[in-house]
């Protein structure tokens, strides 16, 4: 219970700073382990996907910003494409989500988001596109990256950093603690997670 607040005390003086009060005050956020909020987008090819769909699969959710120095340190390192490809050969479904407004940093058309991800090697399960920003909105997702793990019941049992390296250095990887790595590890394990909230670090999503 006092992770849990402590954790929304820092998502709200976060989400205030960039929603503005009177929005903040109105945004209850997910709630760990109770169902993730359910939602619908459309991936770079146009499909609508729905976070329902993956009824009974092991879920990552991932704020990204292809130009926010964050990302790149995980993206230029390969420590985000790593880690797609080594859950998602596990069964997982990640899905990248990019919450910037049309006109701000990250903004991009779905054809411009394949060149990208290609010229990363970024292979998430989709890249969804969430332009008017009710997705990360509802999620209080305030950072790139911003990272959700959900367990087969459809329940949030991870939110938070990537990991507790808060720099944009990619030397900091090498001694890094993965938190999402770990969640995952422990929860498809079917063991509790151990590190459940930690505050996450980055550029502000561009709502």
């Amino acid at each position: 219970m006092k992770t849990r607040l402590v954790y929304l005390l820092a998502i709200f003086a976060v989400v205030t700073v960039f929603f503005g009060c009177a929005e903040a005050e109105e945004l209850a956020g997910p709630v760990l382990g109770e169902p993730a909020p359910d939602f619908t987008l459309k991936d770079i090819d146009g499909n609508e996907i729905s976070l329902s769909a993956f009824k009974d699969k092991f879920v990552v959710l991932e704020w990204v910003n292809y130009d926010c120095p964050f990302v790149k340190k995980h993206y230029n390192s390969g420590n985000m494409q790593n880690l797609q490809k080594k859950f998602i050969e596990e069964g997982v479904i990640w899905l990248t989500i990019n919450s910037s407004a049309p006109g701000k940093q990250g903004n991009y058309p779905p054809e411009k988001w394949k060149t990208l991800a290609a010229e990363r090697n970024s292979k998430p399960t989709a890249i969804l596109l969430d332009e008017d920003g009710k997705v990360g909105k509802k999620y209080l997702a305030a950072t790139t990256p911003h990272m959700f793990v959900i367990d087969k019941e459809g329940k949030l049992v991870y939110m938070g950093a990537i990991d507790d390296d808060p720099g944009h250095d990619p030397k900091g990887l090498a001694t890094a603690r993965n938190h999402v790595q770990q969640a995952l590890t422990e929860v498809m394990s079917g063991k509790p997670v151990t590190t459940p909230i930690t505050r996450p670090y980055g550029c502000s999503v561009k709502y």
